[in-house]
């Protein structure tokens, strides 16, 4: 029997969405080994988080309430969620391919002397001989990679796998004893929290993004995202040319994301951009050049200009409410 050690997330003590995603992915290992799942929580005032944590169906919540583990310093965190791994007898340690995830979960590998997956988009093999599918060279190769030592670590991207669904019951929520951590070299200083009246990129139901094509004017994506009620992403070329915040960026080396829609509008579609918004329910395309990348991918696709198309789209959509 191989347990499932499930590290979660939480801010300003709400659960964030990406852990019942990291959740059902360790449900599915569970299935596969014939263990249990068991969740971890590392914060200050998590209480309820943890709560809702327990209502998704883990097997166990082991929640550490603590000012010692409030932030998330690899230093710190890598510690609590060793000593949790070995408590626990997992073969498996899975967390989201968050910015919290990619940071403390190496950590974590090398102080467990384990193999990591990073990015997993899925499992295979047969029975408990799991092996990791994970995307290369920009998501234009999906390898199956195993892990040869007896713990297995891995961050799941989170658009691939479906949020986990609420128990008949809630697990027990029981205290996680912390071990030494030391006086930690590195400390928290702050944190910048971007604010917005708009859903946050990776959990929104709809994205507008623009690309270069904008010319730096987000006035039309602005404006259709408004119209949406949507999340506004943005292309890497856009974000380096400083016309858009970073936290905008969708891509391999920003964001994922999976809405229900995908608004891409003067896209090119290099396959940066494009590894990061695929897993789209729908995509819909604007751009000038017939032969955009982005068009192979897209659902529907307008060749055109975007200052003239986006706001008729905007004007189409609100005479349609």
């Amino acid at each position: 029997m191989s347990n499932v050690l499930v590290i979660a997330e939480q801010l300003e003590g709400k659960l964030k969405k990406a852990s019942l995603h990291a959740l059902a992915a360790g449900q599915q290992l569970a299935g596969r080994s014939g263990g249990k799942v068991i969740a971890l929580l590392l914060g200050k005032g998590i209480g309820a988080a943890a709560a809702e944590l327990a209502a998704h169906g883990p097997a166990e919540v082991w929640a550490a309430d603590d000012a010692k583990v409030e932030h998330a310093l690899a230093e710190t965190w890598s510690k609590a969620i060793e000593k949790a791994a070995k408590d626990s007898g997992a073969a498996f340690v899975v967390s989201a391919s968050t910015s919290i995830g990619k940071d403390v979960l190496p950590r974590v590998a090398a102080r467990l002397s384990a193999g990591m997956a990073s990015d997993v988009l899925g499992f295979g093999g047969n029975g408990a001989e799991v092996l990791f599918k994970r995307p290369m060279w920009a998501g234009s190769v999906i390898a199956e990679v195993e892990i040869s030592t007896p713990v297995k670590l891995l961050t799941i991207r989170t658009t691939e796998f479906p949020a986990a669904q609420k128990a008949a019951a809630a697990a027990p929520v029981q205290a996680f004893a912390l071990p030494d951590l030391g006086a930690p070299k590195t400390r928290f200083v702050e944190f910048r929290q971007v604010k917005s009246a708009r859903p946050e990129l990776t959990e929104a139901r709809v994205v507008v993004s623009g690309g270069r094509g904008t010319k730096g004017d987000f006035k039309p994506v602005d404006g259709l995202a408004d119209e949406l009620g949507a999340a506004v992403g943005a292309s890497r070329a856009v974000v380096d040319a400083g016309w858009v915040p970073n936290d905008y960026q969708v891509g391999q080396t920003g964001k994922t994301v999976a809405p229900e829609l995908y608004i891409a509008l003067g896209i090119s579609g290099a396959i940066q951009h494009i590894a990061g918004m695929k897993g789209s329910k729908v995509i819909v395309a604007v751009n000038k050049d017939p032969d955009a990348p982005i068009f192979q991918i897209a659902d529907y696709g307008l060749v055109g200009d975007l200052f003239q198309i986006a706001p008729q789209l905007q004007e189409a959509i609100k005479a349609a409410k």
